[in-house]
Protein backbone atom coordinates (compact mmCIF):
# COMPACT_ATOMS: atom_id res chain seq x y z
CA UNK A 1 0.00 0.00 0.00
CA UNK A 2 1.12 3.46 -0.83
CA UNK A 3 1.58 6.20 1.49
CA UNK A 4 -1.00 8.10 -0.18
CA UNK A 5 -3.39 5.18 0.18
CA UNK A 6 -2.95 4.45 3.74
CA UNK A 7 -3.53 8.15 4.47
CA UNK A 8 -6.34 8.60 2.69
CA UNK A 9 -8.08 4.88 3.22
CA UNK A 10 -10.64 3.91 6.11
CA UNK A 11 -9.57 4.38 9.51
CA UNK A 12 -8.50 1.44 11.67
CA UNK A 13 -9.63 1.93 15.38
CA UNK A 14 -7.17 -0.98 16.34
CA UNK A 15 -4.23 0.90 14.56
CA UNK A 16 -5.16 4.75 14.68
CA UNK A 17 -1.31 5.56 14.05
CA UNK A 18 -0.58 3.05 11.03
CA UNK A 19 1.34 1.02 13.00
CA UNK A 20 1.22 -2.24 10.62
CA UNK A 21 3.33 0.28 8.44
CA UNK A 22 6.12 -0.25 10.72
CA UNK A 23 6.05 -3.82 9.48
CA UNK A 24 8.03 -6.05 7.23
CA UNK A 25 5.86 -8.23 4.17
CA UNK A 26 7.23 -11.39 5.82
CA UNK A 27 6.12 -10.50 9.19
CA UNK A 28 2.42 -8.83 8.22
CA UNK A 29 1.98 -12.35 6.40
CA UNK A 30 2.86 -14.31 9.50
CA UNK A 31 0.20 -12.20 11.36
CA UNK A 32 -2.61 -12.72 8.93
CA UNK A 33 -1.37 -16.27 8.77
CA UNK A 34 -1.93 -16.70 12.35
CA UNK A 35 -4.82 -14.58 12.89
CA UNK A 36 -6.78 -16.30 9.63
CA UNK A 37 -5.68 -19.50 11.78
CA UNK A 38 -7.06 -19.24 15.49
CA UNK A 39 -10.30 -17.17 14.29
CA UNK A 40 -11.38 -20.49 12.03
CA UNK A 41 -10.31 -23.15 14.21
CA UNK A 42 -10.34 -21.40 18.01
CA UNK A 43 -12.67 -18.49 17.84
CA UNK A 44 -16.27 -20.45 17.32
CA UNK A 45 -15.55 -22.72 20.01
CA UNK A 46 -13.28 -20.99 22.42
CA UNK A 47 -16.16 -19.95 24.89
CA UNK A 48 -17.25 -24.06 25.43
CA UNK A 49 -13.39 -24.79 26.23
CA UNK A 50 -13.54 -21.55 29.05
CA UNK A 51 -16.70 -22.70 30.31
CA UNK A 52 -15.83 -27.01 30.22
CA UNK A 53 -12.19 -26.19 31.35
CA UNK A 54 -10.84 -27.54 28.51
CA UNK A 55 -7.44 -27.46 26.74
CA UNK A 56 -8.08 -27.54 22.72
CA UNK A 57 -5.38 -30.06 22.39
CA UNK A 58 -5.96 -30.82 18.75
CA UNK A 59 -4.94 -27.67 18.05
CA UNK A 60 -1.41 -28.34 18.57
CA UNK A 61 -0.46 -30.21 15.31
CA UNK A 62 -1.69 -27.21 13.45
CA UNK A 63 0.76 -24.70 15.52
CA UNK A 64 3.36 -26.77 14.87
CA UNK A 65 2.19 -26.75 10.78
CA UNK A 66 2.10 -23.22 11.47
CA UNK A 67 6.10 -23.12 12.88
CA UNK A 68 4.69 -21.33 16.14
CA UNK A 69 6.14 -24.20 18.65
CA UNK A 70 9.52 -22.38 19.11
CA UNK A 71 9.06 -20.44 16.34
CA UNK A 72 11.84 -17.77 17.34
CA UNK A 73 14.57 -20.45 17.64
CA UNK A 74 16.69 -21.37 15.11
CA UNK A 75 17.71 -25.54 13.96
CA UNK A 76 16.31 -28.28 15.70
CA UNK A 77 12.83 -27.82 13.42
CA UNK A 78 12.56 -24.19 14.51
CA UNK A 79 11.38 -21.97 12.17
CA UNK A 80 13.94 -19.10 13.05
CA UNK A 81 11.30 -16.04 13.00
CA UNK A 82 12.36 -12.65 14.04
CA UNK A 83 10.89 -11.47 17.85
CA UNK A 84 9.05 -9.07 16.16
CA UNK A 85 7.09 -12.24 14.28
CA UNK A 86 6.79 -13.80 17.38
CA UNK A 87 5.20 -11.04 19.40
CA UNK A 88 2.66 -11.06 16.52
CA UNK A 89 1.68 -14.48 16.39
CA UNK A 90 1.05 -14.16 20.50
CA UNK A 91 -0.94 -10.76 19.94
CA UNK A 92 -2.90 -12.90 17.47
CA UNK A 93 -3.10 -16.12 19.79
CA UNK A 94 -4.59 -14.24 22.46
CA UNK A 95 -6.61 -12.03 20.67
CA UNK A 96 -8.84 -15.52 20.90
CA UNK A 97 -7.69 -16.69 24.71
CA UNK A 98 -4.83 -16.32 26.67
CA UNK A 99 -4.68 -19.83 26.96
CA UNK A 100 -3.78 -20.63 23.20
CA UNK A 101 -0.78 -17.84 24.12
CA UNK A 102 0.18 -19.29 27.34
CA UNK A 103 0.83 -23.08 25.45
CA UNK A 104 2.54 -21.36 22.50
CA UNK A 105 4.50 -19.30 25.32
CA UNK A 106 5.22 -21.81 27.50
CA UNK A 107 6.63 -24.87 25.06
CA UNK A 108 8.29 -22.47 23.23
CA UNK A 109 9.56 -19.87 25.51
CA UNK A 110 10.39 -21.24 28.35
CA UNK A 111 10.41 -25.34 27.72
CA UNK A 112 12.24 -25.47 24.81
CA UNK A 113 14.11 -22.22 24.90
CA UNK A 114 15.91 -23.78 28.09
CA UNK A 115 16.83 -26.52 26.49
CA UNK A 116 17.76 -25.16 23.48
CA UNK A 117 19.81 -21.99 25.21
CA UNK A 118 21.29 -24.67 28.58
CA UNK A 119 20.81 -27.71 27.68
CA UNK A 120 23.17 -30.66 26.47
CA UNK A 121 23.86 -31.40 22.20
CA UNK A 122 21.97 -34.81 23.24
CA UNK A 123 19.00 -33.12 25.38
CA UNK A 124 18.54 -31.07 22.09
CA UNK A 125 18.61 -33.41 19.18
CA UNK A 126 16.36 -35.63 21.83
CA UNK A 127 13.53 -33.30 22.79
CA UNK A 128 13.67 -29.92 20.51
CA UNK A 129 12.68 -31.43 17.46
CA UNK A 130 9.82 -33.51 18.37
CA UNK A 131 8.32 -29.98 20.37
CA UNK A 132 8.95 -28.05 17.53
CA UNK A 133 6.33 -30.88 15.45
CA UNK A 134 4.05 -30.65 18.24
CA UNK A 135 4.67 -34.58 19.15
CA UNK A 136 6.11 -33.81 22.62
CA UNK A 137 5.10 -31.07 25.26
CA UNK A 138 7.00 -28.98 27.86
CA UNK A 139 6.59 -27.55 30.88
CA UNK A 140 8.63 -25.20 33.26
CA UNK A 141 8.76 -26.08 36.87
CA UNK A 142 10.04 -23.32 38.85
CA UNK A 143 7.11 -21.79 41.05
CA UNK A 144 6.60 -23.03 44.11
CA UNK A 145 3.49 -23.42 46.24
CA UNK A 146 5.12 -21.12 49.39
CA UNK A 147 7.63 -19.51 47.08
CA UNK A 148 6.00 -18.10 43.62
CA UNK A 149 7.78 -14.26 43.11
CA UNK A 150 11.16 -15.07 45.12
CA UNK A 151 12.34 -18.18 43.31
CA UNK A 152 15.71 -17.40 45.21
CA UNK A 153 13.77 -19.22 48.02
CA UNK A 154 12.77 -22.34 46.43
CA UNK A 155 12.13 -25.57 48.75
CA UNK A 156 12.73 -28.44 45.70
CA UNK A 157 16.43 -29.52 46.37
CA UNK A 158 18.44 -31.70 43.50
CA UNK A 159 20.64 -34.36 45.59
CA UNK A 160 24.10 -36.18 44.11
CA UNK A 161 24.05 -39.71 44.13
CA UNK A 162 26.41 -42.08 42.37
CA UNK A 163 24.70 -42.69 39.62
CA UNK A 164 22.97 -38.86 38.92
CA UNK A 165 20.19 -37.09 41.22
CA UNK A 166 17.30 -37.24 43.48
CA UNK A 167 14.86 -34.54 42.97
CA UNK A 168 12.70 -33.82 46.03
CA UNK A 169 10.08 -30.89 46.07
CA UNK A 170 7.03 -29.91 44.49
CA UNK A 171 6.24 -27.07 41.89
CA UNK A 172 3.04 -24.91 41.66
CA UNK A 173 0.62 -23.57 38.83
CA UNK A 174 2.67 -24.69 35.71
CA UNK A 175 1.05 -24.62 32.43
CA UNK A 176 1.09 -27.76 30.63
CA UNK A 177 1.93 -29.58 33.53
CA UNK A 178 -1.18 -31.96 33.60
CA UNK A 179 -0.05 -32.76 29.53
CA UNK A 180 3.47 -32.42 29.23
CA UNK A 181 5.67 -34.81 28.16
CA UNK A 182 8.71 -33.76 29.49
CA UNK A 183 9.00 -30.72 32.49
CA UNK A 184 12.06 -28.82 32.94
CA UNK A 185 12.51 -28.55 36.34
CA UNK A 186 14.83 -26.02 38.73
CA UNK A 187 15.80 -26.91 41.82
CA UNK A 188 18.46 -26.41 44.93
CA UNK A 189 21.61 -28.42 44.78
CA UNK A 190 25.05 -27.83 46.67
CA UNK A 191 26.47 -25.73 43.99
CA UNK A 192 23.25 -23.82 43.93
CA UNK A 193 20.30 -23.77 41.60
CA UNK A 194 20.41 -26.07 38.67
CA UNK A 195 18.23 -27.24 36.03
CA UNK A 196 16.66 -30.77 35.18
CA UNK A 197 14.81 -32.15 31.97
CA UNK A 198 12.36 -35.18 33.64
CA UNK A 199 10.55 -36.65 31.19
CA UNK A 200 6.87 -38.01 32.28
CA UNK A 201 6.69 -41.60 33.43
CA UNK A 202 9.62 -41.38 35.11
CA UNK A 203 9.78 -43.00 38.94
CA UNK A 204 8.68 -40.54 41.76
CA UNK A 205 7.24 -37.86 39.48
CA UNK A 206 3.51 -36.91 39.29
CA UNK A 207 1.33 -34.15 38.21
CA UNK A 208 -1.87 -33.28 39.38
CA UNK A 209 -4.13 -30.67 37.37
CA UNK A 210 -5.34 -27.36 39.40
CA UNK A 211 -9.51 -27.39 38.98
CA UNK A 212 -11.85 -24.70 39.57
CA UNK A 213 -10.12 -21.74 38.19
CA UNK A 214 -11.65 -18.69 37.39
CA UNK A 215 -9.35 -17.66 34.72
CA UNK A 216 -7.44 -19.63 31.94
CA UNK A 217 -10.57 -22.09 32.20
CA UNK A 218 -9.18 -23.28 28.37
CA UNK A 219 -5.39 -24.10 30.01
CA UNK A 220 -3.96 -26.74 31.76
CA UNK A 221 -2.55 -25.83 34.96
CA UNK A 222 -0.68 -27.98 37.43
CA UNK A 223 1.15 -29.43 40.17
CA UNK A 224 4.70 -31.17 39.90
CA UNK A 225 5.21 -33.35 42.88
CA UNK A 226 8.90 -35.15 42.92
CA UNK A 227 9.16 -37.55 45.35
CA UNK A 228 12.43 -39.19 45.86
CA UNK A 229 12.85 -38.95 41.95
CA UNK A 230 15.63 -40.15 40.48
CA UNK A 231 17.76 -38.73 37.57
CA UNK A 232 20.52 -39.77 35.59
CA UNK A 233 23.31 -36.97 35.40
CA UNK A 234 23.20 -36.24 32.20
CA UNK A 235 18.86 -35.05 33.37
CA UNK A 236 21.02 -31.67 34.40
CA UNK A 237 21.34 -29.00 31.93
CA UNK A 238 24.63 -28.26 31.47
CA UNK A 239 24.98 -24.97 30.75
CA UNK A 240 22.25 -23.65 33.61
CA UNK A 241 23.79 -22.03 36.69
CA UNK A 242 22.72 -20.38 39.61
CA UNK A 243 18.99 -18.02 39.14
CA UNK A 244 20.06 -16.26 36.03
CA UNK A 245 18.90 -19.52 33.85
CA UNK A 246 15.33 -19.66 34.85
CA UNK A 247 15.12 -15.72 34.36
CA UNK A 248 16.66 -15.72 31.44
CA UNK A 249 13.77 -18.41 30.31
CA UNK A 250 11.00 -16.03 32.09
CA UNK A 251 12.16 -12.60 30.09
CA UNK A 252 11.44 -14.57 26.77
CA UNK A 253 8.27 -15.54 27.78
CA UNK A 254 7.30 -11.55 29.60
CA UNK A 255 8.18 -11.01 25.55
CA UNK A 256 5.63 -12.26 24.46
CA UNK A 257 3.03 -11.37 27.08
CA UNK A 258 4.11 -8.04 26.15
CA UNK A 259 2.21 -8.58 22.79
CA UNK A 260 -0.26 -11.29 23.84
CA UNK A 261 -1.85 -9.08 26.32
CA UNK A 262 -2.70 -6.54 23.33
CA UNK A 263 -4.55 -9.07 21.42
CA UNK A 264 -7.24 -9.62 24.16
CA UNK A 265 -7.38 -5.67 24.37
CA UNK A 266 -8.23 -5.54 20.94
CA UNK A 267 -10.49 -7.86 20.68
CA UNK A 268 -12.35 -6.31 23.87
CA UNK A 269 -12.03 -3.01 22.36
CA UNK A 270 -13.37 -3.86 19.30
CA UNK A 271 -16.30 -5.93 20.69
CA UNK A 272 -17.01 -2.68 22.68
CA UNK A 273 -16.96 -0.73 19.87
CA UNK A 274 -19.49 -2.98 17.62
CA UNK A 275 -21.75 -2.99 20.31
CA UNK A 276 -21.67 0.53 20.73
CA UNK A 277 -22.64 1.50 16.89
CA UNK A 278 -25.39 -1.15 17.16
CA UNK A 279 -26.94 -0.99 20.80
CA UNK A 280 -30.08 1.64 20.71
CA UNK A 281 -30.78 3.74 23.45
CA UNK A 282 -33.14 6.61 24.42
CA UNK A 283 -33.42 6.03 20.10
CA UNK A 284 -29.78 5.96 19.07
CA UNK A 285 -26.76 4.18 18.85
CA UNK A 286 -24.99 4.34 22.27
CA UNK A 287 -21.73 4.92 20.43
CA UNK A 288 -23.23 8.46 19.41
CA UNK A 289 -23.39 9.70 23.38
CA UNK A 290 -19.86 11.19 24.89
CA UNK A 291 -19.65 9.35 27.36
CA UNK A 292 -19.41 6.29 25.58
CA UNK A 293 -16.84 8.01 23.09
CA UNK A 294 -14.87 8.81 26.01
CA UNK A 295 -14.93 6.10 26.85
CA UNK A 296 -13.93 3.94 23.53
CA UNK A 297 -10.65 7.01 22.83
CA UNK A 298 -8.95 6.11 25.90
CA UNK A 299 -9.18 2.57 25.05
CA UNK A 300 -8.13 3.00 21.32
CA UNK A 301 -5.20 5.79 23.15
CA UNK A 302 -3.75 2.78 25.38
CA UNK A 303 -4.52 0.24 23.14
CA UNK A 304 -2.43 1.98 20.17
CA UNK A 305 -0.05 3.39 22.49
CA UNK A 306 0.59 -0.46 23.87
CA UNK A 307 1.49 -1.75 19.90
CA UNK A 308 4.06 1.05 19.39
CA UNK A 309 5.64 -0.42 23.17
CA UNK A 310 5.55 -3.65 22.23
CA UNK A 311 6.90 -2.86 18.39
CA UNK A 312 9.86 -0.87 20.15
CA UNK A 313 11.15 -3.82 22.39
CA UNK A 314 10.27 -6.22 19.46
CA UNK A 315 12.62 -3.91 17.55
CA UNK A 316 15.40 -4.13 20.29
CA UNK A 317 15.27 -7.57 21.08
CA UNK A 318 16.17 -8.23 17.30
CA UNK A 319 18.89 -6.12 17.48
CA UNK A 320 20.34 -7.90 21.14
CA UNK A 321 19.74 -4.70 22.66
CA UNK A 322 16.90 -5.44 25.03
CA UNK A 323 17.39 -5.13 28.34
CA UNK A 324 15.32 -7.18 31.57
CA UNK A 325 14.07 -4.22 32.76
CA UNK A 326 13.13 -2.88 29.26
CA UNK A 327 11.06 -6.28 29.56
CA UNK A 328 9.74 -5.67 32.74
CA UNK A 329 8.61 -1.96 31.44
CA UNK A 330 6.25 -3.46 28.40
CA UNK A 331 5.10 -6.34 30.61
CA UNK A 332 4.06 -4.01 33.65
CA UNK A 333 2.25 -1.47 31.26
CA UNK A 334 0.73 -3.55 28.75
CA UNK A 335 -0.87 -6.01 31.10
CA UNK A 336 -2.13 -3.59 33.33
CA UNK A 337 -3.91 -1.05 30.09
CA UNK A 338 -5.40 -4.59 28.59
CA UNK A 339 -6.81 -5.43 31.96
CA UNK A 340 -8.13 -1.62 32.04
CA UNK A 341 -9.43 -2.13 28.20
CA UNK A 342 -11.51 -5.36 29.46
CA UNK A 343 -13.11 -4.03 31.74
CA UNK A 344 -14.04 -0.72 30.48
CA UNK A 345 -15.57 -2.83 27.87
CA UNK A 346 -17.49 -4.46 29.89
CA UNK A 347 -19.30 -1.29 31.14
CA UNK A 348 -20.24 -0.79 27.60
CA UNK A 349 -21.64 -4.25 27.10
CA UNK A 350 -23.54 -3.69 30.53
CA UNK A 351 -25.45 -6.73 31.31
CA UNK A 352 -24.22 -8.88 28.02
CA UNK A 353 -20.74 -8.15 29.09
CA UNK A 354 -20.61 -10.66 31.68
CA UNK A 355 -22.07 -13.37 28.78
CA UNK A 356 -19.63 -16.46 27.17
CA UNK A 357 -21.13 -15.08 24.09
CA UNK A 358 -19.58 -12.05 24.03
CA UNK A 359 -15.32 -12.42 24.97
CA UNK A 360 -15.22 -9.52 27.16
CA UNK A 361 -15.29 -11.15 30.31
CA UNK A 362 -13.72 -14.27 29.85
CA UNK A 363 -10.81 -12.02 28.83
CA UNK A 364 -10.90 -10.11 31.74
CA UNK A 365 -10.77 -13.28 33.78
CA UNK A 366 -7.65 -14.04 31.59
CA UNK A 367 -6.16 -11.35 32.22
CA UNK A 368 -6.54 -11.29 36.29
CA UNK A 369 -3.61 -14.36 35.79
CA UNK A 370 -1.39 -12.68 33.39
CA UNK A 371 -1.20 -9.59 35.60
CA UNK A 372 0.04 -12.08 38.29
CA UNK A 373 2.22 -15.02 36.25
CA UNK A 374 5.34 -13.91 34.90
CA UNK A 375 6.25 -11.27 37.40
CA UNK A 376 3.49 -9.75 39.42
CA UNK A 377 2.63 -5.76 39.04
CA UNK A 378 4.48 -5.58 42.01
CA UNK A 379 7.98 -7.15 41.17
CA UNK A 380 7.80 -5.57 37.71
CA UNK A 381 7.19 -1.94 39.35
CA UNK A 382 10.15 -2.91 42.03
CA UNK A 383 12.50 -4.23 38.93
CA UNK A 384 11.91 -0.59 37.53
CA UNK A 385 12.20 1.06 40.89
CA UNK A 386 15.76 0.01 40.94
CA UNK A 387 16.59 0.82 37.48
CA UNK A 388 15.38 4.65 37.61
CA UNK A 389 17.01 4.81 41.66
CA UNK A 390 19.73 2.34 41.08
CA UNK A 391 18.59 0.70 45.34
CA UNK A 392 16.98 -2.29 45.46
CA UNK A 393 13.58 -2.63 47.24
CA UNK A 394 14.03 -6.77 46.94
CA UNK A 395 15.83 -7.50 50.51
Amino acid sequence: MSRASRSTGPLDPSDLLDASALLSDEERAIQDTVRRTVREHAEPHVGTWFEQAEFPTALVPRFAKLGLLGMHLTGYGCAGTNAVSYGLACLELEAVDSALRSFVSVQGSLAMFALWRFGSEAQKQEWLPRMAAGEAIGCFGLTEPDHGSDPSAMATTARRTSGGWVLNGTKMWITNGGIADVAVVWARTDEGVRGFCVPRGTAGFTTRDIRHKLSLRASVTSELVFEDCELPADAQLPEATGLRAPLACLNEARFGIVWGALGAARTCFETALRYAREREQFGRPIGAFQLTQHKLVDMALELNKGLLLALHLGRRKDAGELRPDQVSFGKLNNVRVALDIAREARTILGANGISLEYPVLRHANNLESVLTYEGTTEVHTLVLGEAITGLSAFR
